[in-house]
């Protein structure tokens, strides 16, 4: 009885709730069949345009790869239009003075062999020091250099020996010099480096200038045709 007498009441107080439950469901119904429709062809054509562009790259490579052809000397042609002998001598020789330098002035340890054949500038000439004195080993960890013959060049054999990147510092008694050998370190290590890289870079330019003198002279030329100028070009430059 108390129920149906207040049925109408309790009714009329749950209607709204369910009304905007109902309305609240029909809208996020909505909202995810909106979703689904909007978001849906995007993701498609986002994967179609991903999948488009790593095909464009991979083409570009193969493309990237074709372009690159291997230069031939034809030293025959060379030799018919420049002095290939003498270009190729000059390059050989900066190779070869490369190498010796490496072998001087870039080893771990001073050995007298180093030493001997070390460049010293006297009166605007060079010389190698074993042609100015008398090297002999004192012990293992010491090189002695008797400058005797040729006191006069000390200071110039001084200033040879600091700039040579083998980490001397000698001591000098009257005409005899005293060269420690010094241990290898970090810091002798990083500067032996910082030589070499001076070196390669010293020599590169040298080749460098070997090549551009010799286009130069070509591009003066005029008895040859363009086609041959430039194949002769790219074969001095490779």
């Amino acid at each position: 009885m108390f129920f149906i007498k207040y049925f109408p009441i309790v009714q009329t107080a749950i209607r709204p709730s369910v009304t905007t439950m109902v309305h609240r469901f029909n809208k996020d119904q909505l909202f995810s069949q909106t979703t689904q429709n909007i978001f849906v062809p995007t993701q498609t054509a986002s994967i179609a345009t991903s999948q488009h562009y790593y095909a464009k790259t991979k083409d570009k490579k193969k493309e990237k790869g074709k372009k690159t052809t291997k230069i031939e000397i034809n030293q025959s042609q060379l030799r018919e239009i420049v002095n290939y002998d003498a270009i190729n001598k000059q390059m050989q020789k900066a190779m070869q003075q490369m190498k010796d330098d490496f072998l001087l002035h870039l080893s771990l340890r001073s050995t007298t062999g180093a030493i001997d054949t070390l460049r010293i500038t006297v009166d605007g000439k060079e010389h190698e020091l074993q042609e100015l004195a008398q090297i002999s080993r004192k012990n293992p960890k010491t090189i002695v250099v008797n400058m005797i013959a040729f006191p006069q060049t000390i200071p110039d054999v001084l200033k040879a020996l600091e700039k040579s990147g083998m980490n001397l510092n000698p001591q000098q008694d009257g005409t005899t010099l005293f060269i420690p050998i010094p241990k290898v370190t970090k810091e002798h290590r990083e500067k032996l480096s910082k030589n070499a890289k001076n070196l390669f870079t010293k020599y590169r330019d040298t080749i460098k200038d070997i090549q551009n003198n010799s286009i130069k002279k070509l591009k003066k030329q005029i008895d040859i045709s363009k086609d041959d100028m430039f194949s002769v070009q790219n074969q001095l430059t490779a």
